[in-house]
């Protein structure tokens, strides 16, 4: 791979990972309402999801749902479905201590999972696989290298959404816990979750 495809690549996923989605939206709404300590699981499990959607991808996967228009439907339903449940529960949560009982608790296993209905991962996956593994001479080295670069940006890209999410949730709590601001804050982030759904059903 030279300078110019590992640059672009760069390219790519800062644009990609950087930009609001449903990972990094629900890494700042879990750092909001719980704490950094309690979205790192979550912040964590979006590499590892998204390591295996890559590497399934680069073994054929992603070509298989190109080749079966329900396969992807069904992937798309899913994930719609999954949103709009999720910006459900992040909208009546209004206080700190109300987001366990609004069950706003993504973990691990859940945040892995939400990667193969996540129209965004799929975007990027397929992408890098189109663009910079398939059809060339050495796809194993161009692999060794892509997943490690990918690997760290979705990880950081979410991590530093989360801190923001964390060093915002004092301010979200209000005077004397009113939780007015954090009811607020958590139906912008319920309203990005919806908005991202309509979107997937577009592509």
């Amino acid at each position: 791979m030279n300078w110019q495809e590992f640059t672009a690549l760069l390219v790519l996923a800062t644009a990609m990972s950087f930009s609001p989605g449903p990972n990094t939206t629900l890494s700042t709404a879990l750092a909001a309402n719980h704490g950094l300590r309690r979205a790192l699981p979550f912040v964590c499990s979006v590499p590892v999801g998204w390591g295996v959607l890559l590497s399934l991808c680069a073994m054929g996967l992603g070509a298989l749902v190109l080749a079966v228009p329900l396969l992807s439907w069904l992937i798309k339903l899913v994930g719609v479905g999954y949103l709009l449940w999720l910006a459900s529960k992040i909208a009546r949560s209004r206080q700190l201590s109300q987001a366990d009982a609004a069950r706003l608790n993504v973990g691990f296993w859940q945040g892995a999972a939400l990667q193969f209905v996540n129209i965004k991962a799929w975007m990027l996956a397929l992408a890098i696989v189109s663009g910079w593994i398939a059809g060339r001479a050495d796809p194993g080295q161009r692999f060794a290298v892509v997943l490690p670069v990918m690997l760290v940006y979705a990880f950081v890209s979410n991590l530093t959404y989360a801190l923001a999410g964390s060093l915002l949730r004092d301010w979200l709590a209000g005077p004397e816990g009113s939780g007015r601001r954090l009811l607020a804050f958590n139906r912008i982030m319920a309203l990005v979750l919806v908005v991202t759904a309509l979107w997937m059903l577009t592509l």
